[in-house]
């Protein structure tokens, strides 16, 4: 199905940087498009723009294993047990990078592996009620017997601890409620539909 609307539905008005520091948030002023026809009254959003990112899913066709990095995400201390999370690598694209390059990198920087090939999986929008970020989602080929240790880059103040399991129980963890952020449920999820696919096929891209 395709959607009804595009870009040149929109009547952007104006767009106003509102505050810029590690993070940046800019006011858009637009109009759009209505569904019941004819066009809305000026409508004002704040929207957080940091960027687009890879994520990356290692895991291990042989030995049907996942490596998991854990590190602490300060902005879930009042909503979680523990800002401590169990995720997939992940990084942003700086400009100029292709999320190919990033994804290699990444993986080596958060993980210490390097991958034996990486696949482009998805793209999909973070939270695109007031974010612009959006995700390149890979799953890379590693041998997960090499994966240990901690990792991550000093000047990011980045202390990130490498775990190792199998895929039943990284997907249990998400049944559990324990993995709970986003890139990290999807992520599992899809391997989870297409692990059989991996493990016959592994030089195969699976969509």
């Amino acid at each position: 199905m395709k959607q009804r609307f595009n870009r040149q539905d929109i009547e952007l008005l104006e767009v106003k940087n509102v505050f810029n520091g590690f993070f940046t948030m800019d006011e858009y002023r637009f109009k759009h498009k209505l569904f019941k026809g004819g066009w809305s009254g000026e409508v004002k959003r704040e929207v957080f723009e940091r960027g687009n990112a890879v994520v990356v899913l290692p895991y291990d066709p042989k030995t049907d294993q996942v490596v998991l990095i854990e590190q602490i995400r300060i902005p879930v201390i009042h909503s979680g047990q523990t800002p401590w999370l169990f995720e997939l690598v992940a990084g942003m694209i700086e400009p100029g990078e292709e999320s190919k390059d990033v994804a290699h990198r990444e993986l080596l920087e958060e993980s210490g592996l390097k991958a034996k090939q990486v696949h482009l999986v998805s793209s999909y929008f973070a939270s695109p009620g007031g974010t612009s970020e959006k995700f390149d989602f890979f799953w890379a080929d590693v041998d997960a017997s090499l994966a240990k240790g901690v990792h991550g880059l000093d000047d990011e103040n980045e202390d990130i601890q490498v775990h190792v399991m199998s895929r039943v129980e990284a997907f249990t963890l998400v049944k559990d409620g324990i993995i709970n952020n986003a890139s990290t449920v999807i992520g599992l999820q899809w391997l989870e539909l297409n692990y059989l696919c991996l493990q016959n096929n592994p030089e195969t891209s699976v969509r």
